[in-house]
């Protein structure tokens, strides 16, 4: 299994708590990586595809341990993700580097609520090849409303174009539920800004890899009947046997 940058957030933030973080299924015994319970452990079948962009995640400030988390399944796939916790005032000047770095196009994935956003949104995404700059991905991950404070209070995201993602079916995010059912999980924005960046290796994977995940973890909900012989899981290893 690859040890990525979600993984090594997690880690140091669970060592710089002070009291534990009891989110609901927190008496589940999860696997400290994938977060499905742990008889359900899906780290041996990670991902293991090249991409040719690079994502950033802006984590909002618990959600690096929720265990219904799908941040984590991007980093998972795209393997140069760079994750960082956000914060205000005090942005990482690592973060803020990346950004400004000349070797990326960094596009900030929002939907658009103002005419201002609106102003800001591109028509269509940079294809990454020789000589062009390489698109970073940036998602905010976190609830809604975190999501809506982030972009709204981080002064370093506002003069980044914005790509508004208008999805044509409902969320299939059934791990936690949103204050408005058309709002997909950060895997599934993912999955197709992934395809629109010409990424459809990538997007696939993502979207495969984002159902065995969702039925695995939910095999850990007691008031749902589990599907034991998990159909997601085996459809994404006949799927790794094709890439």
């Amino acid at each position: 299994m690859r040890i990525h940058a979600f993984h090594r957030l997690y880690q140091d933030r669970l060592q710089r708590s002070t009291k534990p973080f009891l989110a609901r299924g927190s008496k589940i015994a999860r696997c400290s990586f994938c977060h499905v319970p742990c008889e359900h452990c899906l780290c041996e079948y990670q991902p293991d595809i090249e991409t040719a962009v690079a994502v950033m995640l802006l984590v909002s400030e618990n959600e690096v341990f929720k265990p219904s988390n799908t941040g984590r399944l991007i980093a998972d796939t795209v393997k140069e993700t760079y994750v960082y916790q956000w914060h205000r005032t005090e942005p990482d000047p690592q973060m803020l580097a990346l950004i400004s770095d000349p070797a990326f196009f960094p596009v900030l994935v929002f939907p658009a609520q103002t005419e201002q956003d609106r102003a800001r949104q591109l028509s269509a995404l940079p294809k990454f090849s020789d000589g062009n700059k390489k698109p970073l991905l940036i998602f905010i991950d976190g609830s809604w409303r975190e999501a809506k404070r982030i972009f709204r209070r981080s002064t370093y995201l506002a003069s980044l174009p914005i790509l508004s993602i208008e999805p044509e079916q409902l969320s299939s995010y059934l791990m936690r539920k949103a204050s408005n059912e058309q709002y997909l999980a950060t895997a599934e924005v993912a999955s197709l800004v992934l395809s629109l960046c010409g990424e459809e290796k990538g997007a696939e994977a993502l979207r495969i890899w984002f159902e065995a995940f969702k039925e695995s973890y939910l095999l850990g909900k007691s008031r749902l009947k589990p599907v034991l012989d998990r159909p997601a899981l085996k459809r994404w290893q006949a799927y790794q046997q094709t890439v």
